[in-house]
């Protein structure tokens, strides 16, 4: 992608979360940050939307929260000059994990324990958004909603997803693009490099990484977009080359997940959809 391309998304993007503060009527916002690139993005474009005084960022670490992850989501927050605050969930997810022993005696840790660290980290920046009426941004990207990778009233809650139409490459393209134009304006980078760099995980269990649940972003990325832009079949992608098994299994998870995405917040659009 040109960095010209890069920088018009930019632009839509931060007068979109600017327009949307606006319009709703809040002049502070928050979001959780991971230490991941997601949360590291969403961060930056709100500062430039409403400046680092009106943005707060919350570390919500568990047991399988990694070192360089809170350091990470720190040093971002850091570079943008944003408050932010570290809140551990291990006593909440404790006390969930003791009151379910019950029903959940002799099942295998699974899905069940991931989410619920999900839904907490959304309990809690939900009610901060109550308490001091500040507006909460869900990190999700366009790659991750479309299969479903995602936790209904956890990492989605929130009043806008401002990248959830840029795939995760794209999200990469764009934070590079940032740290290039910020490294040749004040000789620093803003998103941290090790952010960027180290493979993509919610950290949600041991030694977790996104490629566990979801092909690697350069492929998927490529079928999603010939699927949902372009409104290729599954045999017309085959047709382009692509295997078949893999195609199928990204379309499947596409319509399985509908349901999550007919709860999402709004999301700002910078795709054009003719239909």
């Amino acid at each position: 992608m040109l960095k010209a391309d890069l920088d018009l998304i930019e632009e839509a993007l931060v007068s979109g979360i600017r327009n949307f503060m606006e319009k709703a009527g809040f002049r502070s916002a928050h979001l959780g940050l991971s230490g991941g690139i997601d949360s590291a993005l969403v961060a930056y474009l709100a500062v430039q939307a409403a400046g680092n005084e009106n943005i707060t960022g919350f570390i919500l670490p568990s047991r399988f929260s990694s070192q360089h992850g809170k350091d990470d989501a720190a040093e971002l927050a850091e570079n943008l000059g944003i408050r932010y605050e570290t809140i551990s969930i291990e006593s909440c997810y404790a006390a969930f994990l003791s009151t379910l022993e019950g029903i959940f005696k002799n099942k295998p840790f699974d899905v069940a324990e991931e989410n619920i660290q999900a839904r907490i980290r959304g309990t809690i920046l939900m009610a901060y958004s109550n308490k001091f009426g500040s507006m909460l941004f869900a990190t999700g990207n366009k790659s991750e909603i479309s299969m479903g990778y995602c936790t209904l009233y956890g990492d989605t809650n929130g009043s806008l997803l401002p990248i959830g139409d840029l795939f995760k490459t794209e999200v990469y393209a764009l934070s590079r693009r940032i740290n290039e134009r910020s490294l040749s304006q004040n000789g620093k980078v803003l998103i941290p490099l090790s952010t960027i760099e180290k493979a993509p995980s919610a950290e949600l269990r041991p030694n977790q990484k996104d490629e566990d649940s979801l092909p690697p972003y350069e492929k998927l990325d490529e079928i999603l977009s010939l699927y949902l832009h372009e409104k290729l079949s599954p045999d017309a992608i085959v047709k382009r080359g692509w295997e078949k098994g893999l195609v199928d299994g990204i379309i499947n998870s596409v319509t399985r997940t509908e349901f999550k995405r007919q709860q999402l917040p709004p999301i700002l659009k910078i795709t054009y959809d003719p239909s």
